[in-house]
């Protein structure tokens, strides 16, 4: 980060996340060569030359039947910028996954937090396990903005305070709030992913139903969009088979 003066870094306020796809190595193909390899051996190195279109059959069945293995033969990385709290959600997502997040020991953590925008539903009603979001009024959203947008404010300018002192990054990071944006490069296959997606998001064709936190869902949903982009046979079938991952 540049030596800008306090004064200068104003706070940003964010109800959206950003999602974006570094590198990857994922198709539809990556599946089909990994499942043949039972039957062919080396002469499975042939599907990647083909049309996968051809075999579309073959990987329903592998979803269906949940034969998972062939699914984790090819790697995305996204890099995510979304508020703490969503960060620790996600590393409940273990394994297939791989993560490296930016440190506030080692830089000057940025005045960027999140605040919720007017659609997000923000009253809580019902008994534990069985409860639901409903829609708050206008004054509960300008109740959540001006105390949240107050308390970002005066957390960031004593954050700011005790490194004009001179006291060490890791030490003053400790007044700042989950609601302030990080940034991380994750990594996954196609089948940690489907499981992610299976928990992370609510969608009519789940067999098994979900209740996310919605911003965590706003990323899986970012997530998913691409992955579908890249692997169309593989989500179609995980769409049909109700999105259980093998």
């Amino acid at each position: 980060m540049t030596d800008t003066p306090a004064d200068d870094l104003k706070p940003v306020f964010r109800s959206d996340v950003t999602v974006e796809l570094i590198k990857h190595t994922a198709s539809d193909a990556d599946v089909l060569f990994a499942a043949r390899v039972s039957t062919a051996g080396e002469q499975s190195l042939e599907e990647l030359q083909k049309d996968p279109e051809r075999s579309k059959g073959l990987i329903n069945y592998l979803m269906r039947d949940r034969h998972g293995s062939p699914f984790e033969h090819n790697s995305m990385t996204f890099f995510v910028s979304a508020p703490i709290f969503v960060f620790r959600e996600f590393m409940r997502h273990r394994v297939g996954w791989s993560y490296n997040e930016e440190s506030g020991r080692y830089r000057e953590l940025e005045p960027v937090f999140y605040v919720p925008g007017e659609d997000r539903k923000l009253v809580q009603q019902g008994r534990p396990g069985k409860y639901e979001f409903v829609q708050g009024t206008p004054e509960q959203h300008k109740t959540v903005t001006a105390a949240m947008e107050e308390s970002y404010r005066q957390s960031y300018a004593a954050y700011q305070e005790m490194l004009a002192a001179g006291v060490a990054r890791e030490v003053a990071r400790a007044t700042l709030p989950v609601g302030l944006f990080s940034s991380m490069y994750a990594t996954c296959n196609a089948r940690s992913l489907m499981h992610f997606l299976g928990l992370r998001t609510q969608h009519e064709l789940a067999k098994v139903p979900s209740f996310p936190q919605r911003e965590i869902e706003m990323v899986a949903e970012k997530m998913e969009a691409e992955w579908a982009g890249l692997m169309p046979l593989t989500h179609a079938a995980y769409n049909a088979n109700g999105r259980v991952a093998p």
